[in-house]
């Protein structure tokens, strides 16, 4: 962990509107910015409802997919000739993309020139984020995240060029989130607070973003899941989200992330639901490398860590009442990939490295068996 006089930096986008109806803004501020051709990425749910946006009949990239591979940011970027603004319209997928097709948008460059940390010169175009689910904070993050066919591994593209010009989170946008979804997304908000909190180069300033986080997942979490209307609720899960996304800046994910990727890429498992599955394990192997943090998490989580069991039972608990089945071989995971997975996870140092416990293969390999 770091000191408190240890420097830090955190970048937000220079306008975040939170709350009920704020979405309604979003026309006024196109027109005084004079934005003359917005284009919208959206998955499909999302695409059908671009009339809460405001913007009438607007150019939009519909083919959103979970867990998006380079093909589809290709797709995304071919539809986009012409745009002057980009709007990131659903969930971590919709805003990733997004961010990349802002910075791909009208100039000579390709995905392998930028991807990567740091390498993007500039935009052109500019950028706006508007989450429907509470979950994964990139609204306010300068990384994106997109699968390589050929590897099967997710490449990381990381500047400030991407971060938005503005994100507006109106929690309006959520409440028809399915009670599924609104669970994985919630633990997935939850993971970013989780890992900041217990990562090596952890901060006392983000220390206090993620244990707020994490409280208010405890808090809100399971309210919204039993009762999707809750309008407290869901504007609890928004700000917890938005906490995780400030998180992930400075400091990032670790083990939970890591060690759930290949769930997605390999098999297309929703990326909420894989961090789901594996947030007690990693949660559990960490805790003598951070007993007080653990603790705190366990605590606002509603049950007792005072052992390694007692925090991966009390976890695995959590997320079953929420409704999420907790077992790997339920969502069609095969044991006989267990062992590339480990290998694939243990090669994602730039998260690996930063865990509180030096992970090998066999320690992933055997959270996979666990997990199942």
């Amino acid at each position: 962990m770091l000191s408190l006089t240890s420097p830090i930096e955190i970048q937000f986008p220079p306008i975040v509107r939170f709350g009920d109806g704020t979405i309604g803004k979003l026309a006024d501020w196109v027109k005084d910015k004079g934005f003359k051709k917005p284009f919208v990425v959206a998955d499909s749910v999302n695409a059908s409802r671009l009339d809460l946006l405001g913007l009438g009949d607007v150019a939009c990239f519909s083919k959103v997919v979970p867990e998006p591979d380079i093909p589809n940011l290709i797709n995304a970027v071919a539809a986009s000739d012409g745009c002057d603004l980009v709007i990131g319209f659903g969930g971590g997928s919709a805003m990733d993309l997004a961010k990349l097709v802002s910075v791909l948008s009208g100039q000579p460059v390709s995905f392998e020139d930028i991807s990567g940390p740091h390498r993007v010169k500039r935009r052109s175009v500019g950028l706006v984020q508007i989450p429907t689910t509470a979950g994964t904070g990139s609204e306010v993050g300068t990384r994106a995240l997109v699968t390589d066919p050929a590897t099967l591994s997710k490449v990381a593209t990381e500047s400030v060029h991407m971060l938005a010009d503005m994100a507006i989170i109106d929690p309006v946008m959520t409440m028809t989130v399915p009670p599924m979804v609104t669970a994985a997304t919630g633990v997935d908000a939850m993971a970013h607070c989780v890992e900041a909190f217990t990562s090596k180069r952890s901060h006392p300033i983000i220390d206090n973003y993620a244990i707020q986080g994490i409280e208010l997942v405890g808090k809100y979490l399971k309210r919204a899941v039993d009762d999707g209307s809750d309008a407290e609720a869901r504007t609890g899960l928004a700000l917890a989200a938005f906490y995780g996304g400030v998180c992930l800046g400075p400091v990032n994910t670790t083990s939970g992330h890591a060690v759930s990727y290949p769930l997605g890429t390999r098999h297309k498992l929703a990326h909420g639901i894989a961090n789901a599955l594996i947030f007690p394990h990693t949660l559990a192997m960490n805790t003598n490398a951070a007993p007080e943090k653990t603790a705190r998490i366990c605590a606002a989580l509603g049950f007792c860590g005072e052992s390694v069991d007692q925090v991966r039972e009390g976890a695995i608990e959590f997320c079953k009442s929420l409704g999420l089945d907790m077992h790997l071989e339920a969502h069609g995971i095969p044991q006989e990939d267990f062992a590339e997975m480990a290998k694939e996870a243990h090669a994602i140092r730039r998260l690996l490295d930063w865990n509180p416990v030096d992970l090998t293969v066999e320690d992933i390999e055997s959270i996979y068996r666990k997990a199942n």
